[in-house]
């Protein structure tokens, strides 16, 4: 082969495929590996492992079949069902819940934990922001990952955006990429889009779990005035005043707010929902929205700290030491 080869254009056709193949089995590799489900692991308090088709039966076999794991006591009590990560670039919820999977014993009562609610939103970041696909903590036996992704829905399940989104049984009229917003779509619909099928389904395991309070785990941007504040409808008010008083004289900075009437998350859309229980029907479920500083997501604080909380996070390093633990393969 002559050096003049090289100069000809067939020559740097076959170039130019041969470093696009790499290009997009680069990127291809990178796909692919944002599927790959993150180690969490079932801790000693957990009695059963379930997920969203048991309950209903649309998520079955997409990212919405997310896992619920049930931490059930010896004695009889009450229901609390914590969601982790309807945003999921909002990590601090996932991590809130993976300790309390991993770490707790419940002895009175259960606790049915979430940690994933949008599992879609995980497979994607968001556009132009430079959020890395996922972080790491330290722990006494070596790193531990995580994956941080992206408050709405891959588009890849639900695509194209409405131009004007109508949510399901309230007809509010929101723009088309709210869609697929999980906190937008409450109390969902079965026979709907892929995230409205996600709120249905969590919707259900509430339902059928008879919860008696629900806490929907979110952070904030700094700038925003719901930051370290919980969230209740008026049902929930006095519970939430007596939680946060009590997180007060601990010294956590927090506030109360009521929920916004038209909010189409978790905690608004239980104000006006009443469950059948027995022939009759019971009191709206508790739920609350808590909003706290932001984890992962890169913006400074007033204060000018832009660690956010990831650095704290290393304090609770042996509550994520996984390797003290059988993997639950989830």
């Amino acid at each position: 082969m002559t050096a003049s080869f090289y100069r000809t254009p067939t020559f740097r056709g076959v170039a130019l495929l041969g470093a696009a193949a790499v290009v997009i089995a680069a990127a291809g590799m990178v796909f692919t590996a944002m599927y790959e489900p993150e180690p969490i692991v079932a801790g000693p308090g957990v009695t059963e492992q379930a997920v969203a088709r048991e309950y209903e039966p649309a998520p079955e076999g997409t990212p919405a079949d997310t896992p619920a794991l049930v931490l059930g006591g010896q004695e009889a009590g009450g229901t609390v069902m914590p969601l982790g990560c309807t945003h999921a670039q909002e990590i601090s919820g996932l991590l809130a819940a993976v300790m309390v999977i991993e770490n707790v014993t419940v002895e009175r009562g259960r606790l049915i934990v979430v940690p994933q609610a949008n599992r879609s939103g995980f497979t994607h970041t968001e556009p132009l922001e430079g959020f890395p696909h996922t972080f790491t903590i330290k722990t006494a036996t070596g790193e531990r990952w995580f994956r941080n992704g992206m408050r709405l829905t891959n588009p890849l399940v639900q695509w194209p955006d409405p131009d004007l989104y109508l949510h399901s049984g309230s007809s509010e009229r929101m723009v088309g990429w709210e869609s697929r917003n999980l906190n937008r779509s409450f109390p969902g619909n079965s026979d709907g889009r892929y995230t409205e099928r996600v709120a249905a389904a969590l919707t259900k395991v509430a339902e059928v779990e008879k919860a008696g309070l629900l806490l929907d785990m979110h952070e904030a941007y700094p700038e925003y005035p719901i930051i370290n504040m919980l969230v209740a409808h008026e049902s929930a008010f006095e519970v939430g005043t007596l939680a946060v008083l009590g997180l007060q004289m601990r010294g956590i900075r927090i506030d109360l707010m009521p929920s916004p009437p038209l909010l189409r998350g978790l905690a608004g859309q239980w104000r006006r929902r009443e469950l059948r229980a027995g022939g009759g029907t019971r009191p709206a479920v508790r739920a609350f929205h808590r909003c706290r500083p932001p984890a992962g997501q890169p913006r400074r604080s007033p204060a000018g700290d832009n660690r956010g909380t990831a650095h704290r996070l290393q304090r609770a390093r042996p509550r994520f030491d996984h390797r003290r633990q059988q993997s639950a393969g989830l």
